[in-house]
């Protein structure tokens, strides 16, 4: 089976729940490999977000630059960037790759609320890379963030998708017995999932979504297919679930099997 290549830059965050070791671990399940450029160092735990150092932006370009001239690249996620000059950088490197499909998680905060990169995030990631991206996956209130506080999500929807091909609004932290993941497309109907809410809240979904949502497009699946997939695989994760710490639970990404008695 060919393997994949996967570029991810994304945010280093230490109880491996979330991430780049959940983008690593997201991927590998999917048969592909994750090359990792860390755009910040968070200090965080299973409860929460204490503070961020972002990577200085020459070390974080000379990253890019080493792999884009090493490997070949079948796909690419962008999770937390750290400010806009990192977002300028990834900008100038995707030129590099416009023919390479692109997942953005548009993560701006973390899961206690706590703000991950400074405030013009969310204005320079819909300007300069949005409109390059195969599939954005915001939760509610990212898209809200994004839309310059629109509070009705469809209309959120509708206006993202006329920068990025495709924006699957997930449902998460929105209240309700089931979550709601909307999908919004530029040239299709908006098509709709409900899966069914489970207990708690958990460290690392939005990061296990996209990243298999990228493995799956980089080994040839529709956007659509890799859509669906994606989040059926991030259901699973979720269910599965385990408790590394004394807060959040963490996806359970990778299944190890058991070795067959002699």
């Amino acid at each position: 089976m060919e393997y994949p290549n996967i570029l991810v830059l994304a945010g280093h965050e230490p109880s491996g729940g979330a991430g780049l070791q959940a983008d690593i671990e997201a991927i590998a399940a999917q048969d592909a490999h994750a090359a990792t450029v860390a755009t910040m160092l968070v200090c965080h735990d299973t409860h929460s977000l204490y503070d961020v150092s972002p990577v200085a932006d020459g070390f974080f370009q000379a990253c890019i630059e080493r792999l884009l001239a090493d490997m070949r690249f079948a796909a690419i996620k962008i999770g937390a960037v750290a400010n806009g000059a990192q977002i300028r950088i990834i900008h100038q490197a995707l030129a590099q790759l416009a023919d390479v499909p692109l997942v953005i998680d548009p993560v701006l905060n973390a899961n206690d609320g706590g703000r991950l990169g400074d405030d013009p995030i969310a204005q320079a990631l819909v300007a300069e890379l949005f409109d390059q991206a195969t599939v954005i996956t915001p939760n509610a209130a990212e898209a809200r963030l994004l839309c310059d506080g629109e509070t009705d999500l469809a209309a959120c929807g509708e206006r993202l998708a006329q920068s990025a091909g495709h924006v699957l609004i997930t449902g998460g932290d929105e209240p309700g017995d089931n979550v709601t993941n909307t999908l919004y497309s530029r040239n299709d109907s908006p098509r709709t999932w409900r899966w069914p809410r489970l207990e708690g809240r958990y460290l690392g979904a939005g990061c296990t979504l996209a990243s298999t949502l990228a493995a799956r497009l980089a080994h040839g699946d529709s956007p659509a297919a890799a859509i669906a997939g994606a989040q059926q695989v991030t259901w699973d994760a979720l269910a599965a679930g385990m408790a590394v710490g004394t807060g959040q639970p963490i996806p359970r990404r990778i299944r190890v099997q058991a070795k067959a008695q002699p």
